[in-house]
């Protein structure tokens, strides 16, 4: 099978891509026809969240992916996990703070990610997300604000159903990783997420339980970072952040 040709070629990264059985360059971005140069608050934020019933009163979220047979939640194999998308305000934008996962890793290493893990007995995800937050990159939970969430997704490779939570740290988080989980904690901007040549879509067609269109395909997002590549399951709630931050006003609900 072929391998997955460079998503942005010349630019050097540590994860191995998958080899499948066909690619193809896919579409723009969602927000390729919106305005990317706005700045949310974090109050503006929080209310885009509401809006798609995602705020933190409204409860936990269900799990609503694109991969078929997602009942399996109730497997017993299934890993509860959660995520935190932790946002801090830098030199006039909004940056994200992400992880290069560990090379030793069973699931997903060396990959790009959010800081995050399984949920432990008891655990709400709101809880596992600061919790494994502080403990992979030492963010200060007393500095971080919870402001919602994001559409929970499931990964096939991890057998894991993940529930993102939104939050937003006051002032410049300082990384303490813990290196049996991490080896790189760092952030990015959201102009960098939203230029137009950090972003790259492809189509690939491969043996997969996810839900195809009609031609059989599926498609797979990716951002270039410094020294990194976002893709996979990072990359799919990257992308909902990233409209969700971009939504027109007249899009929202009221």
């Amino acid at each position: 099978m072929p391998v997955v040709p460079q998503p942005f070629p010349g630019h050097d990264y540590p994860q191995h891509l998958p080899e499948v059985d066909k690619v193809q360059t896919g579409g723009p971005p969602p927000w390729h026809d919106r305005d990317v140069t706005q700045r949310l608050s974090v109050a503006e934020l929080r209310d885009r969240l509401a809006s798609r019933g995602l705020s933190l009163e409204a409860g936990m979220p269900e799990i609503d992916d694109t991969v078929e047979g997602v009942a399996r939640l109730e497997a017993p194999e299934t890993r509860i996990s959660a995520v935190l998308v932790c946002l801090f305000a830098h030199e006039g934008d909004m940056h994200l703070v992400l992880t290069r996962r560990a090379a030793h890793l069973r699931h997903h290493r060396h990959e790009v990610s959010l800081p995050g893990g399984r949920c432990e007995p008891g655990e709400i995800p709101l809880e596992t997300a600061l919790r494994e937050a502080h403990e992979e990159i030492g963010l200060d939970r007393t500095t971080i604000t919870p402001l919602g969430f994001l559409t929970p997704i499931y990964t096939l490779a991890s057998s894991s159903a993940i529930w993102p939570v939104v939050a937003f740290a006051s002032g410049v988080p300082e990384f303490r990783i813990d290196p049996s989980e991490v080896d790189r904690a760092f952030s990015v901007s959201m102009s960098e997420l939203l230029h137009p040549d950090n972003f790259t879509e492809q189509r690939w067609w491969r043996e997969s339980a996810r839900r195809k269109e009609s031609d059989g395909a599926f498609r797979v997002h990716f951002y270039r970072v410094p020294g990194d590549l976002v893709w996979g399951a990072t990359a799919r709630i990257v992308t909902e952040l990233l409209s969700v931050i971009t939504e027109p006003l007249e899009g929202l609900r009221r």
